[in-house]
């Protein structure tokens, strides 16, 4: 009996010892940083492997671009024989003959031109594409930032109220307060655990926003960790709209298929000329042989690729208008993002000069004339509500300023 119980306490003694080092060995959820976050999106985004594709299939229009036509052979052989007079000699007769196009050179430089032009555009195509997605990265990372912000606050929010409820049921006992006062504090507690579920709802939404951003290689418990951003110089929009309408990829973009399609137009037009094949013959028969040579010319009597023409025209228009539209959009764009970061600067400033301070200083003296008796429940209810309500604006202000900072990186092409 004794070794059966010895047994039985030392198995009990070891899954306790392994349930506590189970425990202790959990891994808390990583944070991450914006660095972090942005070099997981650059590298496991599908939006940056697509633009990609598109450039390894600019490269291969290029090298097409810039192809020779191949020559064509062409081989017949068989029995003959003479008839007429009959001699009864048979041979072997047989034709070669070999044709090799030639391009009119206008219409090879025109469509290498093209192609160059398409590359170029390709390549401004994944500049924009990555840095949308970093801007994406950066709003989706600075939201998340600010729902963390928020749930802390909130939970804040919840311990100062039951210090309230705990003071206040007190009083109760010592017959210093109603049951009325007391009912009001719980009715507060329930207030401020609501918020805090708002809050946690919404840091569920900013996560899983991040982490499929970066393919979700974040995983789905992670948090991050930094600060918000603020500009480290004066903005000027007139300047940073003349700078980006010079570099903005998306500008160069559109601007190099307005260049494509002017040199489709010019290869379309060019094409008018027709291709000439030389072409060399040899042929053997019974009784003859000879070896020739010639040309084979096209004649563009009815038709002058009127149609492609027209296209090609088409496309070109459409391809300067998106360009002047694009320039148009990033002048706004960058006029309003520039306007936000003044409005959350100056807000921010008035948060930073008193508005804080004020709340804290408002909280702290209500709290202490309520134990001594000298204010209401219902003021400390009211300076603790405008308290968490200043902190939770501050932290918004902060995230608005940071995300405008980073609309505005976007609309100008390049980081500040």
């Amino acid at each position: 009996m004794m070794p059966r119980m010895v047994l039985s306490l030392l198995m009990a003694c070891v899954f306790s010892q392994s349930g506590a080092l189970s425990w202790a060995g959990e891994e808390r959820p990583r944070a991450y940083s914006l660095s972090d976050v942005l070099t997981f999106a650059a590298q496991h985004n599908p939006v940056l492997a697509g633009a990609e594709g598109l450039v390894k299939q600019s490269q291969g229009q290029q090298i097409a671009a810039g192809a020779y036509p191949n020559p064509s052979i062409t081989g017949i052989a068989g029995r003959g024989a003479i008839r007429d007079p009959s001699t009864g000699t048979h041979v072997t007769e047989r034709t070669l003959t070999v044709e090799q196009p030639l391009e009119w050179t206008g219409k090879r430089q025109a469509r290498q031109e093209a192609a160059d032009a398409g590359l170029a555009g390709a390549n401004a195509a994944l500049e924009d594409a990555r840095l949308s997605l970093l801007a994406d990265v950066k709003i989706a990372f600075y939201h998340l930032l600010f729902g963390q912000r928020d749930v802390e606050l909130s939970a804040q929010n919840v311990t100062n109220v039951e210090e309230v409820l705990r003071t206040v049921q007190a009083r109760v006992t010592a017959g210093e307060a109603t049951s009325f006062d007391s009912l009001k504090a719980g009715v507060e507690v329930q207030k401020a655990k609501k918020e805090v579920a708002r809050a946690n709802n919404a840091l569920l939404v900013a996560r899983a926003r991040l982490n499929t951003l970066t393919a979700g290689t974040l995983g789905k418990e992670f948090s991050v960790q930094g600060d918000f951003d603020r500009p480290k110089q004066s903005l000027n929009a007139d300047g940073l709209t003349a700078q980006a309408l010079e570099q903005h990829p998306a500008v160069r973009r559109l601007s190099k298929l307005a260049e494509q399609a002017d040199h489709t137009l010019r290869f379309e037009r060019e094409a008018r000329v027709p291709n000439v094949s030389v072409i060399g013959s040899y042929h053997r028969e019974a009784g003859d042989e000879s070896l020739t040579a010639g040309l084979a010319v096209p004649l563009p009597l009815w038709y002058r690729r009127q149609g492609e023409i027209q296209s090609a025209l088409g496309a070109k228009h459409r391809a300067d208008a998106e360009r002047l539209r694009a320039q148009q959009e990033l002048e706004q764009a960058i006029t309003q993002h520039a306007q936000e970061v003044r409005t959350a600067q100056e807000q921010l400033q008035v948060f930073e000069t008193g508005l804080l301070k004020q709340a804290e200083q408002t909280l702290t003296v209500a709290r202490t004339s309520f134990r001594h008796g000298a204010a209401s429940l219902l003021d400390v209810l009211d300076a603790q509500r405008v308290y968490r309500q200043t902190q939770l604006e501050y932290a918004q202000v902060r995230a608005d300023l940071s995300i405008a900072l980073a609309r505005l990186e976007r609309a100008l092409g390049t980081s500040l």
